[in-house]
């Protein structure tokens, strides 16, 4: 049986992903929705998603976003649309406005610091950026303009599945886990995550890249389910990277909640949510079954939605014609029947704060269930 201080080693998070027993999973989660609520409380905070570019000069193959898709209507919202959406984040009562695109060069870096600097100055809320791979130049001058937090996704720890699914720009090198480390250097809170059954991956691949999130002493944790797209190159069956069926894991619901428990008992006081991907495979209630599984964020989608249909990542994800409004009223109303609260304020990760506060203390791995310190 888990409990709220235990210990897990390699083999024991491969034997916790492929465990399909009902009642020995019911013990992982109860673990983890304790984990959960001891280290970052049971509020849920809300991260408004403003999806400002779906321009990106990447080759991803999974993504549809990608620079090759002729079949994407690309759209760039000005400042002014950028900040009439962080204006409703702050009516709904949001902390955070998290300010996502595909790889754009057009978003120049002066743009974005000063598009940070209106939105410090203009309203109370904390600004996280997911803008991808960008020079250590930008890096520091949006954190100077203000930014707080940064979202980059290393996606698999697996280098060789990595450069197959992820090819770098010519003449560069892509060194995500390089790049996370530079971000806290710079006093980000720093944020990443993986797609799980991405064709290729192993059980030890996902067990790797769960080691991953506590040597990086994660503050936040993104994870959900590869979801192909027809106009990508892992949507061609030829493509795919292949391994023994026995050893591929499966992108699907179940795998995602293991992954988002098994995050949480990594990383006690990161900031994990539930997030748009398990809505869409469960639109009745993923993201509840997500948020009592060790998840504590849920990110309503703040983006006009004349420019929400074409953030087309993959197909038919949820709740993309509703209206901001729409989706703030529909998850308030999720959150609240499963017996918790909306957050109230900026909803910094407890790791960062610690961080922060005893940076001599504080250990680099992250990986223990519980309190080192106790």
């Amino acid at each position: 049986m888990l409990t709220t201080r235990a210990r897990l080693n390699h083999d024991q998070v491969v034997t916790w992903l492929r465990r399909t027993d009902e009642v020995q999973l019911a013990d992982l989660w109860r673990t983890a929705d304790q984990v959960r609520q001891q280290h970052v409380g049971g509020e849920v905070h809300l991260r408004g998603l403003i999806e400002l570019s779906n321009y990106c000069i990447r080759l991803c193959a999974y993504c549809g976003l990608r620079a090759p898709n002729q079949n994407v209507t690309r759209y760039r919202m000005s400042a002014d649309e950028v900040l009439h959406c962080a204006r409703q984040a702050v009516a709904f009562g949001y902390g955070t406005v998290v300010l996502q695109s595909g790889e754009d060069p057009g978003l120049k870096g002066d743009w974005m610091a000063d598009l940070i600097r209106r939105i410090k100055v203009e309203t109370p809320l904390a600004v996280t950026l997911s803008l991808g791979e960008r020079s250590d130049e930008e890096f520091a001058l949006w954190r100077e303009a203000g930014a707080d937090r940064y979202l980059l996704r290393f996606e698999t720890s697996n280098r060789q599945l990595y450069d197959r699914i992820h090819p770098p720009r010519p003449g560069t090198e892509s060194d995500r886990v390089a790049i996370l480390r530079r971000l806290r250097e710079l006093g980000y809170e720093v944020g990443s995550g993986v797609m799980i059954g991405i064709p290729g991956q192993t059980y030890d691949d996902l067990a790797r890249d769960i080691a991953l999130f506590g040597e990086l002493d994660l503050d936040m944790i993104g994870v959900g389910p590869f979801l192909v797209h027809p106009d990508t190159p892992l949507g061609d069956p030829a493509f795919r990277p292949l391994v023994p069926d026995d050893d591929q894991v499966p992108s699907n619901e179940l795998m995602t909640y293991k992954v988002i428990a098994l995050a949480r008992l990594m990383c006690p006081r990161a900031n994990i949510p539930a997030t748009t991907a398990l809505a869409t495979i469960n639109k009745r209630n993923g993201r509840e079954l997500g948020l009592v599984r060790g998840a504590n964020v849920v990110m309503p989608n703040l983006t006009p939605p004349k420019y929400r249909v074409l953030y087309e990542i993959y197909p038919n994800k949820a709740c993309i014609r509703e209206t901001a409004d729409g989706c703030f009223s529909c998850l308030e109303a999720r959150i609240v029947s499963l017996g918790r609260d909306v957050g109230a304020g900026r909803g910094d990760s407890p790791n960062w704060q610690r961080r922060r506060d005893d940076p001599a203390g504080h250990s680099e791995r992250n990986n223990v269930l519980g309190d080192r310190r106790e």
